[in-house]
């Protein structure tokens, strides 16, 4: 097992990571979901009232912390909220932020979860646009434009058995469902990219990710069997985001160094939820995604 590429230095929670490269510096900066593994409180309160943690880094490989997101709440929420799974992206004229957003700090899953709209021309200063039209037991959101020219968004249904549902958007303005996308056995953590000429989908199963292929971003087709995943050994690989550069893929993703376990409500004190983020390069290998060489904790069966 590598040593972990970044680990948040406030309550050592890093996780649901997102990385892209700031277009006036050039330095990678990854936004990330600030768990409180270290939090007390009842039930799975450590897990909510999380703030997004941003870190920076001019190789890749060397991460200085950068604190967190301000302004990310409102008039309509003061207080302590929650904060999950931000996506970002650029538009092609400003930064957005899809974010989760819950209300307060709930002690249990039964909360309202909503996916909030974010913008910025310096990825430092945010403006809160909406609530977007996805759902209010939504999660995770991912995006990108397609080839047919549209942008698309991916979440995490929670009231439709936790399945990943999507949205068709021309002008990241107005959106259209389009229905069930991933169906199946329960998962989260959608995440779209391109690669090598086709189109991949990743999703978070809590014994390492799912593999998707596709044409189009929009019919997509298990790689493998139904266990075929990666990151499925342990410590278990999570809720990854693939940024590709010059044709190489980068995966970026958290796991639970000292905890196996699929439900973090069960996760035996503050050590076992601890999270640290990774980094892998993903290659092809054929036509099948795979974790490249070395010392990885990925498990490639089918």
């Amino acid at each position: 097992m590598t040593e972990p590429l970044f680990r948040d230095p406030v309550h050592d929670g890093a996780s649901d990571p997102t990385v892209l490269r700031d277009r006036a510096t050039g330095e990678l900066v990854m936004f990330y979901t600030q768990r409180r593994p270290d939090d007390p409180g009842p039930g799975v309160s450590w897990i909510h009232g999380s703030r997004i943690g941003v870190a920076r880094s001019a190789d890749g490989r060397t991460w200085r912390y950068d604190g967190v997101v301000d302004g990310l709440d409102s008039a309509d929420a003061p207080g302590l909220n929650t904060h999950w799974a931000p996506e970002v992206f650029w538009s092609g004229s400003d930064y957005r932020m899809y974010l989760t957003f819950i209300e307060g700090v709930p002690d249990s899953w039964d909360a309202p979860r909503v996916i909030r709209e974010y913008r910025s021309d310096d990825l430092r200063e945010w403006r809160h646009v909406g609530v977007l039209p996805f759902g209010d037991r939504v999660i995770d959101a991912a995006v990108a434009r397609c080839p047919d020219g549209r942008w698309r968004c991916w979440v995490k249904d929670e009231a439709r058995n936790s399945t990943t549902w999507g949205f068709a958007s021309d002008d990241l303005e107005s959106w259209r469902p389009e229905g069930l996308v991933i169906g199946g056995r329960p998962h989260e953590g959608p995440n779209v990219f391109e690669l090598g000429g086709a189109w991949w989908l990743l999703v978070d199963e809590w014994r390492g990710m799912g593999v998707y292929r596709s044409p189009d971003a929009v019919r997509w087709e298990r790689q493998g069997g139904p266990d075929d995943v990666l990151l499925g050994d342990h410590p278990v690989g999570r809720h990854g985001d693939v940024l590709v550069e010059d044709g190489r893929a980068t995966l970026y993703y958290f796991d639970h160094p000292e905890w196996a376990g699929e439900e973090v409500e069960d996760a035996p004190g503050a050590d076992a939820r601890r999270t640290v983020i990774r980094s892998i390069e993903l290659k092809l290998n054929g036509t099948r995604l795979e974790c490249a060489g070395g010392d990885t904790p990925a498990r490639n069966a089918g």
